[in-house]
């Protein structure tokens, strides 16, 4: 089997990389390459100095201590899509990803200097601007052969390497284009090398020390902007920053939690590591489809963590075995199980009822500094007319009920306090705890080969929250500008009392009725009501 057109592929694969993704590429490659070597080493993201002492242009390189590769190897191993150093499988190296995500966003070229035993060669794949394919320059040597690499001197190598070590440098698509500089979608501009590889990365292995260059831009003379900043992974900065930590067994994947400390830290430290509240899956220490600031928020939230998220991690750790064949896509954006996307609302309800105690006492300690109100009974009395109408037919599981459900629409019904209830694999499940998946367990479906149920009229009535960013209950951006919003999964109603039209509307009637202490409470009392009202009917 041939390709056709392999230039238009690799850019085609080149789409599905996230733009960074080669920072993630090359560095594996090194830490594979440390690893064959059998000794410590090191991994060093910085400008390639000899280019720019040569031409006063930066570009971005990475260097590494690892076992080096000869000219050969490298022409074998670069120039030919899906070959590489390390054994290739499903689950370790594919030998696609460096040339595809660093090849196809640097046309120019990416050049390979590698030292082994001593020796140093070179090779530069490139896209030709003419035949738009990617590939091996070509070099006259000195007899006046042609080959795809040069032999080079010692004195363009990097001080770190010595026998062995290889350094690779990446030339943009022309030839005034500085590297170095963070392309659009990056975080932290100034920092983007330590932000990405620190946040993609749980930990890096022992023997393996790597740094990244920051404040290139500054005089090299100025160490306390322009140096090598030490990278670690998220393990290390979260067990530094948390005050409680643990771990939940879920089904099908192990959750790991971390309660951070309230300090500056959470926002100060965000530059270069994910400082504050987030959320990722978790494989052979590299963190996928991680969720920060508003995304995150939500799917914590999901997870019960419905107040003080800023300040709670979580990663979720896949079981691997027969059953669960756990894999990435070819663009290691993403985790797959059995070849499907993973199973995030799952995991969600299972870790809302497992929730551990010293999260939910975290929890439920920022939850006090939220406004619980009491006009249910006064909303219910007002609704007791309609009322009727939202009693929709449903079913609670039960081994003595006279009718069937269909197990498959399971859903939560009203809060009832904390009870047993009846569980179709046999065991039974603590209900109505803080984070869980509420009160009665119910299916909106009859089913004629169901399971046995009996009727219920569940309370569906939510409870409900005043949140606000003045108390910390609400931090900017969550719900920003919105009335509120509904976690179905809690049965939980988080009302914005920074609403501007909340408080439009109390400063209508505080300037009608005047803004004595007494008419304050009684207009903020009476508009929440009114508010309330309308957003319980609309869940209703």
């Amino acid at each position: 089997m041939k390709v056709a057109n392999i230039g238009f592929l690799l850019d085609r694969l080149g789409q599905d990389c996230h733009p960074l993704q080669f920072l993630r590429e090359l560095t594996q490659n090194s830490i594979e390459a440390i690893k064959r070597s059998g000794k410590p080493g090191s991994i060093i993201w910085d400008v390639d100095w000899n280019t720019y002492e040569l031409e006063n242009i930066q570009k971005l390189c990475v260097t590494d201590t690892g076992d080096g590769m000869s000219g050969d190897e490298m022409v074998q191993f670069i120039n030919q899509l899906s070959s590489s150093v390390s054994e290739q499988s499903f689950s370790g190296n594919y030998g696609v990803g460096a040339k595809i995500a660093a090849a196809t966003r640097n046309h120019l070229g990416v050049v390979y200097t590698s030292w082994k035993s001593g020796q140093g060669s070179m090779i530069h794949l490139h896209k030709d601007s003419e035949s738009q394919q990617y590939g091996l320059k070509q070099w006259e040597r000195e007899d006046g052969s042609f080959g795809h690499y040069l032999l080079i001197d010692n004195d363009v190598k990097p001080e770190i390497i010595g026998e062995h070590g290889t350094m690779v440098a990446l030339l943009g698509n022309h030839e005034d284009e500085n590297t170095m500089t963070a392309p659009v979608s990056a975080a932290s501009p100034s920092r983007w090398i330590s932000k990405y590889l620190n946040t993609r990365y749980f930990r890096f292995p022992d023997n393996v020390t790597i740094k990244a260059r920051e404040g290139w831009e500054y005089p090299r003379s100025d160490k306390d902007r322009n140096y090598l900043r030490n990278l670690t992974g998220q393990q290390d900065y979260l067990q530094k920053h948390s005050d409680k930590s643990g771990r939940v067994q879920l089904s099908g994947a192990t959750g790991y939690w971390w309660i951070l400390k309230d300090e500056p830290a959470l926002a100060n430290n965000s530059g270069y590591i994910e400082s504050a509240g987030h959320i990722a899956a978790l494989y052979q220490d590299e963190l996928y489809e991680m969720s920060s600031g508003r995304a995150g928020m939500s799917k914590l939230q999901q997870f019960g963590v419905t107040f003080g998220y800023r300040q709670v991690v979580l990663y979720i750790e896949p079981a691997n075995d027969r059953t669960n064949k756990l894999t990435t896509n070819t663009s290691r954006t993403s985790l797959l199980i059995n070849n499907e996307s993973l199973p995030w609302a799952d995991w969600a309800a299972d870790f809302r009822e497992k929730i551990p105690p010293e999260l939910a006492a975290f929890i439920e300690e920022k939850a006090q500094a939220s406004v619980a109100t009491d006009h249910t009974k006064t909303i219910r009395d007002r609704l007791k007319e309609i009322m009727d109408l939202f009693k929709v037919s449903r079913y609670k599981p039960s081994p003595e009920g006279s009718f069937k459900f269909d197990e498959e629409q399971l859903l939560r019904g009203g809060l009832s306090g904390k009870q047993n209830t009846y569980n179709p694999t046999g065991t039974t499940r603590r209900q109505g705890a803080s984070g869980g998946t509420g009160g009665n367990i119910y299916s909106a479906f009859e089913k004629k080969d169901g399971l046995p149920a009996h009727k219920v009229n569940p309370d569906l009535f939510p409870e409900v929250r005043w949140v606000t960013v003045e108390n910390d209950t609400r931090t900017p951006g969550m719900i920003e500008d919105r009335a509120a919003k509904f976690l179905p999964e809690q049965n939980l109603l988080l009302i914005n009392a920074d609403f501007r039209v909340y408080n439009d509307m109390k400063d209508f009637f505080l300037k009608e009725y005047g803004s004595q202490p007494a008419v304050r409470g009684t207009v903020d009392e009476a508009v929440r009501n009114w508010f309330e009202q309308s957003l319980i009917e609309t869940i209703l």
